[in-house]
């Protein structure tokens, strides 16, 4: 059943027009039906359709239309210059959200673009669909995928979808109350860190005792004897690491 849907947000006066990435300013969108500019490559937003919008190229006019899944408000581009729906303010324009109707019945992609859940449990990876063809992309390692950001996202933030961050991160995290008091992992209460065996990049942070996996960026180690990120060649055990 086709469902007409329209996004009740405040209309934003922007005319969504580009050239080399500038936007183009006005009132309100606007119809067009000749180019105001006749050099460059410019977009405008379609007055009433969030998933159509007009494109100048050089001083020629033409009417496109944007992927199954896709709409157009100038302010991103994942294929065409439009972008995934969720992601796309509309204003007042309207549109239509249908089935992918050329997909395969067993596939994963509901449009023919955009970002999908394996399934309603814990994935640590998701799906990226373009015409009808899903990849598989996973998620940084100690993430899970987060369908209602579109994103990766700590494990014990997504609780009630059924993750199991010790399972995820791989670690579980100690009774603090068990440490000795000159321990060192106390001086970072109320979030004690903790090193990765075998991991000279990594270290876990653990927030109302359950892991964060936390990455010290390029070029970074962790550093047991001061539980920080630290220079690599600080580190003796991982001085190499970056060489190897």
């Amino acid at each position: 059943m086709r469902i007409l849907l329209v996004v009740a947000i405040a209309l934003i006066p922007l005319v969504a027009g580009r050239d080399t990435g500038v936007a183009r300013q006005s009132s309100a969108y606007e119809d067009i039906t000749s180019c105001p500019e006749q050099y460059g490559l410019q977009t405008y937003a379609h007055p009433t359709n969030c998933d159509q919008f007009y494109k100048c190229a050089n001083g020629t006019l033409t009417l496109e239309t944007c992927e199954n899944g896709l709409l157009f408000d100038g302010a991103g581009s994942v294929h065409n210059f439009c972008n995934y729906h969720w992601a796309t303010n509309c204003g007042e324009r309207v549109y239509e959200l249908i089935p992918d109707p050329a997909r395969n019945p067993d596939s994963i992609c509901e449009y023919a673009f955009g970002l999908f859940k394996p399934s309603a449990e814990c994935d640590i990876f998701y799906y990226r669909c373009a015409y009808g063809e899903a990849e598989e992309v996973a998620c940084e390692k100690g993430l899970a995928y987060d369908d209602r950001s579109h994103s990766c996202n700590w494990p014990d933030l997504l609780l009630d979808i059924g993750c199991d961050p010790e399972k995820v991160v791989g670690f579980r995290c100690p009774d603090v109350s068990t440490l000795p008091p000159n321990s060192l992992v106390r001086q970072f209460l109320p979030f004690p860190r903790y090193a990765v065996p075998n991991d000279c990049t990594r270290l876990v942070t653990c927030v109302n005792d359950y892991p964060r996996l936390i990455s010290c960026g390029y070029g970074s180690a962790f550093n047991e004897d001061t539980l920080t990120c630290d220079d690599a060649e600080n580190v003796p055990q991982c001085a190499n690491y970056y060489k190897e």
